[in-house]
């Protein structure tokens, strides 16, 4: 298995949002590092409920 094809800046992010030594995720399987990155993202973002974010159309004042 070949190291992921990621950029120095992007492994050194990610190792240190997801807590893991900058060797294990160079060598980590892409599905795994792909779950973690979007349990990472869950976590960051959690999923919203309808009408939590609603705004008002444009050009359709409510008065």
């Amino acid at each position: 298995m070949k190291p992921l094809q990621i950029s120095p800046e992007t492994a050194i992010t990610l190792s240190k949002q997801l807590g893991v030594p900058l060797e294990h995720l160079m060598h980590m399987p892409q599905h795994i590092l792909l779950q973690k990155i979007a349990e990472l993202s869950k976590k960051e973002n959690p999923p919203q409920t309808e009408g939590e974010n609603e705004e008002t159309p444009s050009g359709k004042d409510s008065q």
